[in-house]
């Protein structure tokens, strides 16, 4: 349709990826979802951007809420979107303002992830209030995927807090990616709090990042099950100071996977040869590919466990 193809032009352009170059290739049963666009306000903010992906039919669907990493947009996901939305769940997906790939204002601030929880807010509250389906969905039924700051993102819309003021130290000690973006701490100025959604109640974690900054008590406050993601050979967000700290914080509500030769963003979409080199370039001997096959239904079964999802038409 025109709306979607608009946002394929030009999404990811000189950011983490550009999408027309994902590999996205529809099922039988694509042509019972429709995609379509939407734009979320945000009193006193910027409006938010979201896609939307929506079995053409059923009732009581879930919601899945998808936020992507730094510098990407709403289709860094889309095979794991398009395998949600087969599956009978619907997707919706926000380009977060102030962090994308048009836009890096709010990257590294105070109100980083203050912002981005807010976003995750207005979103479901347009597509539990607003959006055309909402009569389709079950409120009690919504989950959240995230990748990167997505992931963190995730964890704080669960009831995570971040400790910001540690990050300088831990920088000092253990420089990481998160490091090169993070602006110095500022003892005298409080950001408003992050925004927790208790409507939420299952997440899919992917390639966190800045979890470090969640010790030793951040985490307390999240009793939610959580699906965790990371790869063995991911630079990015290193094992020890995210994933790692997430495990220990979280112990028992989490489902773990370590995905064997996986950089960090081996979890993007997989790429078509028209792809840049730089966002397809994994490790010698790993297939994106067929690792998205097995990521995308270890997802799907997990939301369908813990939101009660439909138990059949998925893959």
């Amino acid at each position: 349709m025109n709306t979607i193809t608009s946002i394929l032009a030009g999404l990811f352009l000189g950011a983490l990826a550009i999408a027309p170059s994902f590999a996205w290739t529809p099922d039988a049963t694509a042509s019972s979802i429709s995609v379509s666009q939407a734009v979320v306000e945000d009193a006193g903010h910027a409006r938010i951007p979201v896609v939307i992906w929506a079995p053409a039919t059923g009732e009581k669907l879930p919601l899945i809420v998808m936020s992507h990493g730094t510098g990407a947009g709403p289709l860094a996901h889309v095979d794991t979107a398009q395998a949600l939305a087969d599956a009978g769940f619907v997707v919706v997906a926000p380009m977060h303002p102030g962090d994308n790939f048009q836009e890096d204002v709010s990257v590294g601030k105070h109100q980083w992830f203050v912002d981005r929880s807010r976003h995750v807010s207005k979103v479901l509250d347009y597509m539990l209030g607003q959006w055309d389906g909402r009569m389709r969905l079950a409120p009690s039924r919504v989950g959240m995927f995230g990748m990167s700051a997505g992931a963190t993102t995730a964890l704080i819309s669960a009831g995570g807090k971040l400790d910001l003021a540690s990050v300088d130290e831990h920088c000092k000690k253990q420089p990481e990616f998160v490091c090169k973006i993070m602006t110095p701490a500022a003892p005298e100025t409080t950001p408003p709090p992050f925004v927790r959604e208790p409507r939420i109640v299952a997440e899919v974690i992917v390639a966190p990042g800045l979890s470090f900054a969640f010790e030793p008590n951040g985490l307390s406050d999240v009793k939610i099950p959580v699906q965790l993601w990371s790869g063995s050979s991911d630079e990015t967000v290193p094992y020890a100071t995210n994933s790692g700290v997430i495990r220990k914080l979280l112990k028992g509500q989490v489902e773990f996977h370590s995905v064997e030769n996986a950089v960090h963003l081996s979890f993007l979409a997989p790429c078509t040869p028209e792809s840049p080199p730089f966002i397809c370039k994994d490790n010698p001997g790993f297939d994106r590919s067929a690792f998205h096959q097995t990521f995308n239904r270890n997802v799907v079964s997990f939301f369908r466990a813990h939101l009660r999802g439909p138990s059949s038409g998925g893959k």
